[in-house]
């Protein structure tokens, strides 16, 4: 049986007692933990600036279609670095 484990990191953060305090109270009136609450604002955020990238760059395709004037390219020039 294959097993595929995540193995999350542990971070330090510095942040206010004000917003420390809130931050626990809001993650208790939504049942969940702080630590959670970080984890899944991070994903949402980090994902969602991924998908504005991607969506970024397909316009720019889009709206520049391009023009090869008949010219191929060899595998070899395409891959070339």
């Amino acid at each position: 049986m294959l097993y595929i484990m995540n193995f999350m990191k542990n971070i330090t953060l510095a942040i206010d007692e004000e917003t420390l305090d809130a931050g626990r109270a809001y993650a208790q009136r939504h049942q969940t933990t702080l630590n959670t609450l970080v984890r899944e604002l991070l994903m949402k955020t980090v994902l969602a600036d991924k998908k504005a990238s991607m969506r970024e760059m397909f316009r720019l395709m889009d709206s520049h279609p391009g023009n090869s004037h008949g010219r191929r390219w060899t595998r070899e020039e395409l891959h070339a670095r």
